[in-house]
């Protein structure tokens, strides 16, 4: 079986469902045609004895996914058709399909794998970075917040590490991504070929990864794991950075000035969701986090995000509100838990 299209290619042969995401360009930005070319590649082979192993890789050298295509993001904003809710509505059934897949679903995060391409990663069976994978949730960045179950990966790693990952937007390497339990595997690039050649030869999972895995490089993470976890903790935003500006360590009070560039609105957001999350399964946060989204999408920072970093490129957002003693904890309550008319698992 081959299914191909300007963006997906999926093809099934000698026990393997490959997946590869051919928008190289855009760092395969993803749209909602590859959203769905994806899940319904999965839900195709979920059943077919055919296929017992799963490969998800992305075409060109930058990265695995940069997340979803912010620029379509930005004319549904602006021209309001409806698209993005439609977006995240099968975004978010994708991630649920990966995290539930019956089947080995091996995914090499090269590169650049950050926002939408966390969620076609994070939730996978065998996750593997290589030398050059750089793993983030840079939404609060733009006026969104960590979503694909994002909070649901980041909540359950060591310590605070994952609020600091999710507050900041701050990008790993492949060390830390392993240490956070956003990976499972760390494979050196130049042997990425053989790997993929042995698994398309319908060799064992197993005995594939650990032919070819190797000892992680270091945690990029590791020197700032106590000044993280003793500034991260509680649910008040403001608490977190007068410990940041106040600590001894120039990597705190830098931590600090970059959430502060933030959208504040998308700051609270995040950390309040992040802690719910922890709590809840990923059916509950894909639910949340497709309420979050739709809400979010009516209030201004999203457009002025996308347009000040990838539109106008002026580099300087002017946020809606402008400061984080403006966001009470009503409009947070409200963005997080407002129902939609239509939900992501009915």
């Amino acid at each position: 079986m081959t299914t191909e299209n300007p963006s997906i290619i999926a093809t099934a042969s000698g026990g393997l469902g490959r997946i590869e995401l051919n928008r190289p360009k855009l760092i395969n930005a993803l749209s909602l045609d590859m959203v769905a070319g994806i899940d319904d590649a999965l839900r195709s082979w979920y059943d077919d004895d055919t296929v017992t192993t799963v490969l998800v890789t992305g075409r060109g050298e930058r990265g695995l996914c940069a997340g979803g295509d912010i620029k379509a993001v930005y004319t549904d904003i602006v021209e309001g058709t409806g698209e993005n809710a439609k977006f995240w509505n099968r975004e978010y059934r994708m991630n649920a399909a990966i995290a539930e897949y019956p089947k080995p679903y091996v995914v090499i995060m090269n590169g650049i794998t950050m926002g939408g391409g966390v969620g076609i990663s994070g939730h996978g069976s065998e996750r593997i970075v290589t030398d050059s994978t750089k793993v983030g949730m840079p939404e609060t960045g733009i006026g969104l917040f960590p979503d694909v179950g994002g909070t649901y990966l980041l909540a359950r790693a060591p310590g605070e590490l994952g609020t600091h990952l999710a507050l900041t937007g701050t990008a790993v390497g492949p060390g830390a991504a392993l240490a956070l339990d956003l990976a499972d595997h760390y494979v050196p690039e130049a042997d990425l070929p053989a790997l993929i050649a042995d698994l398309e030869a319908g060799e064992d999972v197993d005995t594939v990864v650990s032919r070819y895995a190797a000892d992680a490089p270091a945690d990029d993470l590791a020197e700032a794991a106590a000044w993280i976890d003793e500034c991260y903790t509680g649910d008040d935003i403001e608490d977190i950075l007068a410990r940041l500006e106040a600590h001894a360590n120039p990597e705190a009070n830098a931590a600090a000035a970059l959430i502060r560039t933030k959208a504040p609105t998308s700051v609270k957001v995040t950390l309040a969701a992040l802690r719910r999350a922890a709590d809840m399964t990923l059916a509950e946060v894909l639910e949340q986090d497709y309420r979050i989204a739709v809400e979010m999408t009516r209030r201004p920072d999203l457009r002025e995000g996308i347009r000040a970093q990838v539109i106008d490129k002026d580099r300087s957002p002017q946020w809606s509100p402008a400061s984080l003693s403006e966001v009470d904890d009503a409009t947070v309550t409200a963005i997080l838990t407002t129902e939609q008319t239509d939900k992501v698992f009915s």
